[in-house]
C-alpha cells in the first residue's frame, strides 16, 4: 500500500463544512435543482417569500458555496456524444494523482474522482462512439504513471442527478 505524499494538500480538493440550512433554504435548493431557469419572482411565490428576500437567500447560498453555479444540463446524444462510459484508472502511485489534473483538458471527461478499491480514480466520460472511447483511452495510457484502465459502457440511464437538498435527519441519514 503506497502512502500519500506529504504535499497532498495541493492535490486533494478543498472540503468545506456543511452549511446551516433551514427548511426554506432546502425547498429553494430543491426547486433550483429541479429547474434553475425559474425567475426569482416565481421562486418567491412558490416559497411564500418576497422576491428581495429570496434574492438575498440565493446570494448567501452562492457566497457560502452551497450553490456552486448555474448550468444547462446537456443531453449527450443530442450533442453528438451518445456513448456514456465509466473508466476505472489504475496508477503506479498516489503521486500520479497530480497528473490526474491534466485529464481536465480532455473534453470527453465529465467527472474525475479519486476512489477507494482496486482503482485509484474513476472517470465519467462521453464520446461519439467506441472509437472515440478507444482514442481517449490511448491518450490516458500515454500519460506517465498510468498502468491500466477498465471501462464500463452504460447501456441505459434511468437517473442522473446531483445531491438532493433534503435534510439528512429528516430522511434517516446522519447529521454532518
Amino acid at each position: 500500500m503506497s502512502k500519500m505524499p506529504r504535499d497532498s494538500k495541493d492535490i486533494l480538493p478543498k472540503g468545506s463544512p456543511a452549511a446551516r440550512l433551514d427548511a426554506i433554504d432546502r425547498k429553494l435548493l430543491g426547486a433550483l435543482a429541479e429547474d434553475a431557469s425559474l425567475s426569482y419572482a416565481a421562486l418567491a411565490e412558490r416559497l411564500h417569500l418576497s422576491a428581495p428576500a429570496l434574492h438575498e437567500r440565493v446570494k448567501r447560498l452562492r457566497r457560502d458555496g452551497v450553490i456552486k453555479g448555474t448550468v444547462a444540463v446537456l443531453d449527450g446524444p443530442s450533442i453528438g456524444r451518445p456513448l456514456l462510459a465509466f473508466v476505472h484508472v489504475d496508477t503506479t502511485s498516489w503521486a500520479v494523482t497530480r497528473q490526474l489534473l491534466a485529464l481536465k483538458a480532455f473534453p470527453e471527461v465529465e467527472e474525475i474522482h479519486t476512489v477507494t478499491g482496486e482503482s485509484a480514480m474513476l472517470l465519467k466520460v462521453r464520446t461519439a462512439d467506441t472509437r472515440g472511447l478507444e482514442h481517449l483511452l490511448e491518450r490516458i495510457h500515454a500519460m506517465e504513471g498510468f498502468k491500466g484502465t477498465r471501462s464500463y459502457i452504460a447501456l441505459s440511464t434511468y437517473l442522473e442527478r446531483g445531491p438532493g437538498a433534503e435534510d439528512p435527519l429528516a430522511t434517516g441519514g446522519t447529521d454532518p
